[in-house]
């Protein structure tokens, strides 16, 4: 079975004066989500992991995402710099295991 990654609506673009709230539906992995981390990187200039760099704490400084039933709700995510390109990771856990998704956020006016 092949399971994507890589969230569906991604790229997406939030503005630089923006504060939203994500929400992910785990459904197509599995229910019930248990051990939820989200990192956010800029991964502008880079295409080499080792150059990420983890900005979190700037642009989702309460960093504390909820689980109710299969939906998984991210702290909001703020402060992004307009033509800067950002890579949220959402790791969890669902019957089948460990699972990391991915999602492109592109900073724009």
């Amino acid at each position: 079975m092949t399971i994507k990654r890589q969230i569906r609506e991604s790229p997406i673009t939030q503005g630089t004066g923006e504060i939203i709230t994500y929400t992910l539906t785990t459904t197509p992995w599995g229910a019930s989500p248990t051990g939820v981390s989200i990192i956010i990187y800029d991964i502008t200039d880079t295409t080499d992991e080792v150059n990420w760099t983890n900005v979190t704490a700037t642009v989702m400084p309460v960093n504390s995402p909820s689980v109710v039933g299969n939906v998984i709700t991210f702290s909001p995510l703020k402060l992004l710099v307009d033509g800067r390109l950002y890579r949220a990771e959402i790791n969890f856990t669902v019957a089948m295991g460990a699972v990391e998704t991915s999602c492109l956020i592109i900073g724009g006016r």
